[in-house]
């Protein structure tokens, strides 16, 4: 996997060349849909919405060992807390990328104001900022993957 760089101009310039109509390789997402979910995902990890641990306690620090690793996301994972046929709530893709960047921006500013806060994952249980930003690197790249937009 090429190197996935974990920033904002990065990441816009690069979902800016996606286009509505992109089909992915895998999966039931809409292009649109796929920036919407990378959003919630940045919402999560700010201790947005009410989760709940889907995997054992004993699994998430086996679970964690791989966010760090070099180890891909799997194909067509399905999970509870993030439905392909979620309604969009932009009109358009120029929207949905602007709430991108303003939900980038929010979780950096979140975590400077409050390094030390942790946000639980269904999966992957409590995280801390940096394991948010494995998470978010690695989360990101498998859908920039999913689109072409990363090889």
């Amino acid at each position: 996997m090429q190197t996935f760089e974990f920033d904002l101009e990065y990441l816009l310039s690069t979902l800016e060349t996606l286009e509505p109509s992109t089909v992915p390789a895998w999966g039931g997402m809409s292009a649109q849909r796929m920036v919407e979910h990378l959003c919630d995902a940045l919402y999560m990890s700010c201790g947005q919405g009410e989760f709940k641990l889907e995997v054992p306690e004993d699994r998430i620090e086996k679970m964690q060992q791989f966010l760090a690793s070099d180890k891909p996301m799997a194909q067509n994972i399905q999970v509870s807390f993030a439905p392909a046929d979620a309604v969009l709530r932009n009109e358009d893709m120029e929207l949905a990328l602007d709430e991108f960047a303003n939900a980038f921006v929010a979780y950096w500013e979140h975590y400077d104001e409050n390094p030390s806060f942790t946000a639980l994952h269904p999966y992957y249980g409590e995280l801390d900022f940096e394991k948010w930003n494995q998470l978010h690197s690695k989360h990101f790249a498998h859908h920039f993957k999913q689109f072409g937009l990363i090889d």
